[in-house]
């Protein structure tokens, strides 16, 4: 099914662009709102599913169980780094992690394995300033 495009998606995807890493509908649609763009915590939640569902959007569940979004800015399967304390976000390729999950869904009989790898941790500066 083709999504049309709305300026809400829009501007919703110029505010996932403008933040440097992960971020909350809920913080999206504070920072919309202090906009005043009228558009409602429900238009983000889809907006941010849309742009996710089409590879637009990066999404992850946060160590709290949170749903958060970032702009994607490589195409295709990858991974994160993620630091708890900023949100500092790395993409990097885990070519090892690939071979594990082929190689172990293999072994008990799946096909079609899919997986989602995030490392969160506290990257150089927040380690430095702790």
């Amino acid at each position: 099914m083709v999504q049309r495009n709305t300026w809400q998606r829009d501007r919703v995807r110029a505010a996932l662009s403008d933040n440097p890493g992960f971020v909350s509908a809920q913080d999206l649609h504070a920072a919309l709102r202090d906009e005043n763009t009228g558009i409602g915590l429900a238009t983000v939640y889809r907006a941010l599913a849309t742009l996710a569902a089409s590879g637009e959007a990066d999404q992850l569940q946060s160590p709290e169980g949170e749903a958060l979004y970032r702009a994607c800015s490589s195409a295709g399967h990858h991974h994160h780094l993620i630091c708890r304390s900023c949100g500092t976000t790395v993409e990097i390729q885990a070519s090892d992690v690939e071979q594990w999950a082929q190689r172990i869904a293999a072994q008990h009989g799946f096909t079609r394995a899919e997986h989602v790898v995030d490392i969160f941790g506290l990257c150089a500066r927040c380690t430095a300033a702790a």
